[in-house]
Formats: structure tokens, sequence, C-alpha cells
């Protein structure tokens, strides 16, 4: 950073780093024992489409990637779009192997950031239940900041979200992942799949 970004205030972007995702497992772990959160075997990667045959073959090329293992019993992943159009990648794994979870997350944000399409990277997140009060939590993982957030949607359907658990959650993780301190920036992922 210059000296005029100091005196004029602007900053650096924080650089993503993927490998931050690689302390999910053990959040995971940690997560469970305090809040009786299961991982469901279910993360997804955010990101805007891009028209053209470059994107196109990258799409196809992270399809092919995570559907490897289908013909040995894997889920085959799944894309959809949401209302605001963005495109969401579905992959799936068995709920105690968050460690492949993760490794399906950081190939296909590799790939995309690799070709070139970093910029529309949005966020990736794995979901968790607790099976004792039926309740749901992801946790976020926004590109462009490197930083994670819980979401923790109410149940009942409607747009509504239990911040208590989320700060409780921000607290019991700070030793394992890089938690994003500004609360404006934790948005709502609303209908994301694998919530």
């Amino acid at each position: 950073m210059g000296f005029w970004d100091a005196i004029l205030g602007r900053t650096k972007p924080v650089r993503p780093d993927l490998d931050r995702l690689f302390g999910l497992p053990g959040a995971a772990v940690t997560l469970e024992a305090e809040t009786g959160f299961t991982p469901t075997g279910q993360g997804s990667v955010c990101f805007a489409s891009v028209e053209g045959g470059a994107f196109a073959r990258i799409q196809r090329d992270v399809g092919e990637l995570l559907d490897a293992d289908t013909d040995r019993g894997g889920v085959p992943v799944e894309f959809s779009q949401d209302g605001y159009g963005y495109t969401w990648l579905l992959a799936h794994q068995a709920p105690d192997d968050v460690a492949s979870l993760v490794n399906d997350l950081h190939a296909v944000n590799t790939l995309l950031q690799d070709a070139g399409f970093g910029p529309q990277l949005l966020c990736s997140l794995i979901g968790f239940h607790n099976a004792s009060t039926g309740r749901s939590l992801a946790l976020v993982y926004l590109y462009k900041r490197g930083t994670f957030y819980p979401f923790a949607p109410l149940p009942g359907g409607g747009e509504k979200r239990d911040s208590g658990l989320e700060l409780q959650v921000r607290a019991l993780l700070g030793d394992d992942l890089r938690i994003e301190e500004d609360l404006s920036r934790w948005f709502p992922v609303w209908g994301a799949p694998g919530l």
C-alpha cells in the first residue's frame, strides 16, 4: 500500500487464500462437540456465470472432475441457478467425510481461479444440521475476502436468521477459521443448495 492510499483511506483488497478451506474439517469437529451440529455431507460453490465457450468448458470440466466417482456410488454434482442469476454447484460426500467435501470445493474454486474466472467466484459453503433441534447452519467462505462466517436461518421457511447462534459459532470457531470481522458482510444465503 502506498503513501497516498494510506492518507486517502484506501485499503488493499485481501488476496483469496483457498487453502483456508482446509480448516473446515477441524471446525466441523469443534462445532459438533460444542453445539451438536453435524455435517450434512453437502457443500456448494456460488459463482456468477459468464457467457462464452471458455467458461462453459471450465464448467463442464468441473462437473466431470467431481463426477469421476459416480460409477463407484458417488452422487453426481448438481448445477442450479438462483433468483439473482448466480450459478450454484452442489457437491455431495458422506457426512462423516468433510475432508473429501472440502477437497471437492477447493478443486472447483481452484479450477475457476486458475482459468481466470476468480472474479466470478462469490462464496463456498458447507451445510450442518442439528438432529435434536432440527436446525440448519452453514459455514460460508467469502472468496474475495478470504474469510468465513456462520449463517443460521431460523426454521419455518421465513427469511429470518438466528443472530445469537451465528455470534456463538463465531466465538467458538475463532481458533479454527479466519472469521469475517465485518458483520455487514455476513450476507444471507437464503435457499442455498447444501443448506
